[in-house]
């Protein structure tokens, strides 16, 4: 149904509740036309347009909800891929509420405008009427970029280097690629479909996906400049995850979110009976973390079988970085809260398999590093909970693989590759990176816009050193010019 007024956004059908968590299909199902235009409407077309600010990607957000209100839905995809090649991917998993969505002038008095409802919806019509604009291939002699990393860094980087004329060639260590957007986010936030077609969309702007080669292993960075590669970004993210270092995590039954969801999405788990995973799933699940990583591994679970689903959040609701909606979905699914609970312990049979956890409540003291209050244990409230499941999502870091088979590539302390400044120039003169590896585990979009500042910086860096060629065979050739 349309919002009532204009200060009301036009809410997205999705599926019951009772009807999701017996499949893996889309929860959101998107707007209509009609629905579409209604909302775009809401759009006081600001001349400031403080939602540009707010877009890691730069699109001209106005212009485009200007144009759905107008029904030329084509022109809005059109204005859209100006700036974002990944619309679909970006309408469904951003976080429109703290970027675009929260500088909306229409947010101060109700609710702001459904950017990410709004380019999905023209992505998915694109799709549906197959109605993509021509896209101009890169020459074969342009020079060569190497993107190492398929996620939404390394796709974005590639496809913004195509555009400009250069030949990307993206190296992925799976068979398939898309990254995080493949293994690490479920089939009901981010079908695998919609995701095959935006990396078909890269692959038609002259973008070539080479999978199953690990840099660092199959290749070394400095081959690959010896192979004829001029530049290269480097855009792997953050799979490396971490434990909570208690005793019990090495138990049967206990696993990092990493592992989980690339198990579910690599093997096909969400496609059960027709493909088995070797996913043990009990009766009894607990997810421990607040992000939006757990909330995607609490929500599988529920999925495959498990009869309760538990969060276990060692801070309060108000901390939790998870996006407001996956929390809402995740309630209304039916998984429970435990907040201000920490667990202490894993405890297993005789067989090495989960059978509990001992957890022990908290309580909140002063924000600590991350500006969030800090969890502070309470004497005396230890408890034990029953498990046949653990999983940890407490976030990812650095995998220390490419580094280690870099000697001159800088990281940080963590891991983490070390940049110049925003234009992501590491260390290593020709080198790039942008994204997770950089920054840590962060949101997609982020990585989107570390991939396309990137893209410009390789840019000018591949002009300047073309210029520096040209002038240097101009000196060359007028032995005894003076200034």
């Amino acid at each position: 149904m349309p919002g009532k007024d204009a200060r009301t956004k036009n809410p997205m059908r999705k599926q019951a509740p009772g009807d999701r968590v017996g499949n893996f299909n889309e929860v959101a199902l998107g707007y209509t036309a009609e629905e579409a235009m209604q909302e775009a409407k809401r759009c006081l077309q600001c001349k400031r347009s403080p939602c540009v600010e707010g877009c890691p990607v730069e699109i001209d957000i106005p212009a485009f909800v200007r144009r759905v209100a107008d029904g030329q839905f084509q022109d809005a995809i059109d204005t859209i891929k100006e700036k974002n090649n990944l619309p679909a991917v970006c309408g469904r998993v951003c976080p429109q509420e703290t970027q675009c969505e929260q500088y909306c002038v229409r947010g101060k008095k109700g609710d702001p405008v459904a950017i990410g409802g709004l380019e999905r919806f023209v992505a998915d019509w694109e799709a549906e009427q197959e109605s993509s604009r021509p896209v101009k291939r890169t020459e074969v002699d342009a020079p060569r970029v190497a993107v190492i990393g398929s996620g939404p860094a390394g796709l974005t980087a590639a496809a913004d280097l195509a555009r400009m004329g250069y030949r990307a060639t993206v190296f992925e260590a799976l068979h398939e690629a898309g990254g995080v957007l493949r293994y690490g986010i479920p089939e009901f936030r981010m079908p695998k479909a919609i995701l095959k077609r935006e990396v078909d969309y890269i692959r038609q702007l002259g973008v070539e996906v080479c999978p199953n080669v690990l840099v660092g292993r199959t290749v070394k960075i400095e081959e690959l400049f010896e192979q004829g590669y001029e530049a290269v970004f480097v855009g792997t993210g953050a799979g490396l995850p971490y434990f909570l270092e208690i005793p019990g995590e090495d138990l049967n039954g206990v696993y990092s979110a990493n592992e989980f969801l690339t198990r579910v999405n690599l093997m096909k788990a969400y496609r059960f009976p027709e493909f088995v995973t070797p996913v043990k799933i009990g009766r009894r699940v607990a997810v421990i973390g607040g992000g939006n990583v757990a909330m995607d591994s609490a929500r599988v679970a529920l999925r495959l079988g498990a009869e309760k689903v538990m969060i276990i959040y060692r801070r309060s609701r108000q901390e939790m970085p998870a996006r407001r909606e996956e929390v809402e979905h995740a309630e209304e699914e039916g998984v429970e809260f435990h907040l201000l609970t920490t667990p202490l312990e894993f405890k297993g049979d005789e067989k090495g398999n989960l059978i509990a956890a001992r957890c022990q409540r908290m309580k909140l003291g002063e924000p600590d590093a991350s500006g969030r209050r800090r969890p502070i244990p309470v004497e005396g409230s230890e408890f034990e909970v029953q498990l046949d499941t653990a999983v940890v999502a407490i976030g990812q870091g650095a995998n220390p693989l490419l580094a280690r088979q870099t000697p001159d590539l800088e990281v940080s302390k963590r891991g983490h590759i070390v940049t110049r400044d925003e234009s992501g120039q590491t260390s290593i003169p020709g080198v790039f990176a942008g994204g997770d590896i950089v920054t840590g585990a962060a949101t997609v979009i982020a990585a989107m816009g570390a991939g396309k500042r990137a893209a410009r910086a390789i840019d000018e860096y591949l002009r300047s050193k073309s210029d520096d060629v040209v002038a240097s065979y101009a000196g060359e050739a007028t032995p005894g010019a003076t200034e």
